[in-house]
């Protein structure tokens, strides 16, 4: 018997799973889909707290993650980098945000916020945390459960990690998506990551990559539909052009629609009090919305802990 199974392998699946490796714990991963086809694949993973609250839980992930993918960066893990970043904001640009204190380099200059965050490149990243898993020994395995409890006697622990589908999985009415709509173009030779959130036509991001260049974005909280719609991306560039006018006649490479797990109230990482059939222990681990890279690593680094403490 596993000591414990990872359900979920996207971005909060595959962080969970190497944390849990590293304490010493026998780890399955359970997947519906292969990683590159989860939702994460579609992340901009430009690390940044966006749609999240500022309670101080929060703040210790996004500082955790924060650090743990600079390093990252620094010892040239695959698609990991630092980005350089400027984020519009106009009136109120003086007041720092809560999440500031989790950024070494932040400064405020006329208008806007400026500072450094690490970024990764998802189809790469994935792939390496894939890798990681499998070479401390774990198993990444494919299969669909229909009910948590199917997954009783399994496992000393279940992780639920598993996104929106939490929704129904774990009866958290509190999920919803959050539809995402991105598009790709060439990088013309732009490095800095630019953002206006609050853009009066919807929040705008221009993200460059080492082959191209993702443009955002939407954030359609209950909105199901998963198709790129043509309107959309026409929007998307004409706004990333007025940010970023080196863009003027770019043209879209690949476009692409995901629903972003997110959930009122925020991410809900705690032990499920009512536990599984066969004593097996059950953990919660979703509704990041649209911050799952941004939170991964530190919100592994709490499951491992309430893994340690349940088996403890």
């Amino acid at each position: 018997m596993d000591d414990v199974v990872v359900l979920g392998a996207g971005i909060i699946g595959l962080t969970c799973a190497i944390r849990l490796l590293e304490a010493g714990a026998r780890v399955r991963v359970l997947t519906a889909d292969e990683p590159a086809r989860t939702v994460s694949r579609l992340a901009a993973a430009v690390w940044y707290p966006t749609h999240t609250e500022g309670d101080p839980r929060v703040l210790a992930w996004a500082r955790a993650a924060f650090d743990e993918l600079m390093a990252q960066a620094a010892d040239g893990v695959p698609g990991v980098a630092r980005r350089p970043t400027r984020m519009v904001v106009g009136h109120g640009a003086d007041s720092a945000p809560w999440w500031a204190a989790a950024v070494p380099d932040f400064a405020v200059h006329s208008g806007e916020w400026r500072f450094t965050v690490p970024s990764a490149e998802m189809e790469v990243y994935l792939q390496w945390l894939v890798d990681r898993v499998r070479a401390n020994g774990g198993v990444v395995a494919r299969g669909r459960v229909g009910r948590l409890a199917e997954l009783g006697g399994q496992a000393g622990t279940v992780v639920n990690a598993t996104g929106l589908a939490s929704r129904v999985l774990a009866d958290d009415p509190a999920v919803f998506p959050a539809r995402g709509q991105i598009v790709g173009v060439a990088n013309p030779g732009l490095e800095t990551s630019v953002r206006d959130e609050g853009h009066p036509r919807g929040m705008t991001y221009v993200h460059p990559r080492s082959r191209d260049i993702v443009l955002g974005g939407t954030f359609q909280a209950g909105d199901w539909n998963e198709r790129p719609d043509p309107a959309t991306t026409v929007a998307i560039l004409e706004r990333c052009t007025e940010l970023v006018p080196e863009l003027a006649g770019a043209r879209p490479l690949w476009e692409a629609a995901g629903l972003r797990p997110a959930r009122e109230g925020g991410p809900r990482v705690e032990v499920d009090a009512a536990g599984l059939p066969g004593r097996t222990r059950l953990v919660h681990c979703y509704g990041h919305g649209g911050a799952g890279v941004t939170l991964s690593w530190g919100c592994a680094d709490a499951v491992a802990g309430l893994v340690g403490e349940a088996h403890g």
